[in-house]
Formats: C-alpha cells, structure tokens, sequence
C-alpha cells in the first residue's frame, strides 16, 4: 500500500509512518505539513492507496482538503483529530472518509484502522479483477457464439465471496486465511449437497495440503503448520468481532457473524477480558474451528445465491 501523510505536527507524521514501516504495511510516497499543500494531481502522480489526513490545521483543514480532492481521489482516507464534535465527525464520513481516529495517537487503534482499510482494498481489488476477468471471458465467448463457462464464473464468484467474508471477519490479511480458503475451495469442488455434514478436519487439512503440491513425507508437518495458522486466524477473528461488539453492540458484522461463528458465551467472554485489558486466569476463549469452518461455508454459499 502507498500512503500519503497530512499533519501539521511532525511528531504525529513521524509515529504513523514509523507504525506504517514496523508493521510492513506498505511505503509513505509523500507528506505534507498543510491541506493547502497537496491537491488531487499530486495524489494521483504518486498513487496514493491510502491518505491520512488532520482535521485541524492553519491554512486549509482536513475538510476542505477532501472537499477539494473528491471525487476524484479513488483512494482511501482516515482522518485524525482531537475533536470529539459529534457534528464536524458526521460532516467527515459524508464527504467520504473511512475512519476518524481521535488523538491522541492509540497504536493499537492504528494498527487496526490501517489492517481493517488495506484489507477492504485488498478485497475491492479482487472484486474488480473478478469483474474484468468475467468481462473479458464474456467478450471471448459471444465472439466465439458460445455460452459462458457457468463453472468457472462459479469458481471466480466462490473465492471471492470467501474473500469479503474473511475481510468483514477481520482476518484476510492474516497467514492463515490462505489455508482457510483452500480448504472450503474443496468442500465446494467435492459436495453436490450444500447442507451436508463436513468431513473431519485432519481430511480436509490433509487434502489442502495434497493440492498445494507437498510431499508425502512432508505432508503431516504441513498439516500441523496448517492447522495453527488457521486457529491462529480464527482467534484474531474472535477477538476481531469482540471488539466490534464492544464499540457497538448494533455494529451489523457483530450481529450477523458473533454467533453464527462462535459460541456466544465466548464472544461475551472476549468482550470481557478487552474491556478489562487482561486475560481472566482460567477463562481462556476457545473456538471450534469445525463450527468456525462449516458456518463459513455456508455463508459463502448464501451469499452466491443473493
């Protein structure tokens, strides 16, 4: 991802590219220390992903600035401030920003804020290739007089479902969401009933693992290394959606996902412990992948069928 700075306080522009660089997120093409400094030519030349932006600064504020540069900028843009104005943070997300983060600088807020948008780049980017993949195969077929390939269109459409689904879920840029996907590309290729039962979960690692080409005699290392990516996957997803609820119990992922995928009671429990900032001795969240793995599927396959 390519980020651009606005901030009129060099300390802030310093920590966020210093969060940016230490967690790999991608590369600050340009900073600027006032609104009045940058303009949609200037964006547009570096190609600028994602913009971070102040509210307040001397000559032209974050307003202004995105006043200026939409609608034209086709990036991203989070905004930072100190101000708690419920009406000015309103008048921010209608000019079309896609998070407020308050000052003082939360790493932990940033970090999240910056996965959660690269992720939902990530996510658009692969809906818009999809999108040219199927326009090029419809333009190739009508030239030809065929009918589409309703098989393959079906293959594109599956893995990008489970693509904004994992994205809503929180974990798409996470290791284990390649494994995850591998392993319901399977049950999609190999089950003609869509409610059935799925098979045990040390087949469906030992098939994933088959299909990415290993060998034999390194085919249970990689079941093993795959299984923790997964768990490991699933557990950022738990505390993903916990934190979700706990900003806002009416959030729509929270409510449509916290019990579907997870036992409830843990969800609450996670809650619990972000709420107190500690882990409860003796009350360690659990998940079951099998549940996590089986409701994912058919999420996907109601979502293919909207």
């Amino acid at each position: 991802m390519r980020f651009f700075l606005v901030d009129d306080d060099d300390s802030i522009r310093m920590i966020l590219s210093d969060i940016i660089e230490n967690e790999q997120f991608g590369e600050i093409v340009g900073e600027a220390s006032d609104g009045s400094e940058i303009d949609i030519e200037l964006l547009a030349k570096k190609k600028v992903d994602i913009l971070l932006i102040d509210l307040l600064m001397p000559h032209r504020d974050g307003l202004e600035t995105i006043r200026a540069i939409t609608p034209d900028f086709t990036g991203k843009i989070v905004m930072l401030s100190q101000v708690e104005i419920k009406e000015l943070i309103g008048e921010a997300y209608s000019l079309g920003i896609d998070y407020y983060i308050l000052k003082p600088i939360n790493k932990l807020e940033v970090i999240n804020v910056l996965k959660k948008v690269s992720e939902r780049i990530i996510l658009e980017n692969s809906i818009h290739n999809f999108q040219a993949s199927l326009r090029q195969i419809n333009s190739l077929q009508s030239m030809k007089g065929e009918e589409r390939p309703l098989v393959k269109d079906k293959s594109i459409r599956f893995q990008t479902e489970c693509q904004g689904i994992l994205a809503e879920l929180g974990i798409l840029s996470e290791g284990g969401h390649k494994d995850i996907i591998d392993i319901l590309e399977i049950l999609f290729e190999s089950s003609d009933d869509t409610y059935s039962t799925i098979p045990s979960l040390k087949l469906l690692f030992e098939q994933a693992a088959q299909k990415n080409g290993n060998a034999r005699d390194e085919l249970q290392k990689e079941v093993k290394a795959s299984e923790q990516r997964v768990r490991r996957a699933i557990h950022h997803s738990l505390n993903h959606i916990a934190a979700l609820g706990l900003d806002d119990y009416t959030n729509p992922i929270f409510e449509q996902y916290a019990a579907k995928f997870f036992d409830f009671s843990q969800v609450r429990l996670k809650m619990y412990e972000l709420k107190l900032g500690y882990q409860v001795e003796n009350q360690v969240p659990r998940i079951n992948i099998k549940k996590f793995i089986q409701a994912l599927y058919w999420e996907v396959l109601k979502q293919m069928e909207a």
